[in-house]
């Protein structure tokens, strides 16, 4: 139990420094290698986060209702909301397992706390976002939910690069 409990730390350790410091800076600066990992993390979060707004962006195109607009906007407003606080929640649990790491013997077990804490935080928020998402599916009608995992599937392929325009 403690060889996988400090190989999580160890994981934390040096992967919670880096991810902080690549947060803030847009995906283009994030240097080879780095791309692919974020998106892979993150991508379908963010997919399901953004499902809402980008129904509404496009109510023309799938032929949503004024009605059913007016129940997308919410649920939208609620989704934007709960990934401020995840991304605040995050950000501080992440800097208090750094604070518990400062010292050169630090405490395994408030290092696994904390650890376990950020997951909490993660799963808490990946489970809020299903929940939205499938409240967002409700709404659409079957030809409007195909209308919308096309669009989607059309937006994620916007923003990866082709593999002829990959760097080798």
């Amino acid at each position: 139990m403690k060889k996988i409990v400090l190989s999580l730390l160890l994981t934390v350790f040096f992967a919670v420094p880096a991810f902080s410091q690549t947060m803030d800076m847009p995906m283009k600066e994030h240097g080879e290698g780095h791309g692919q990992m974020m998106e892979s993390c993150n991508c379908n979060m963010d997919k399901m986060g953004d499902m809402a707004g980008m129904c509404i962006e496009h109510a023309d195109m799938m032929g949503l209702t004024d009605d059913q607009i007016m129940k997308m906007k919410p649920v939208h407003r609620e989704m934007q909301k709960k990934q401020a606080r995840f991304k605040a929640d995050l950000k501080i649990a992440e800097i208090e397992l750094m604070e518990i790491m400062e010292v050169k013997d630090f405490d395994i077990e408030k290092a696994g706390l904390a650890a376990k804490k950020i997951g909490e935080i993660k799963t808490a928020h990946h489970l809020e976002m299903l929940k939205a998402v499938k409240e967002i599916r409700t709404i659409l009608t079957d030809e409007q939910f195909k209308k919308m995992k096309k669009t989607m599937s059309m937006k994620t392929n916007e923003k990866k690069p082709s593999k002829g325009m990959m760097k080798k």
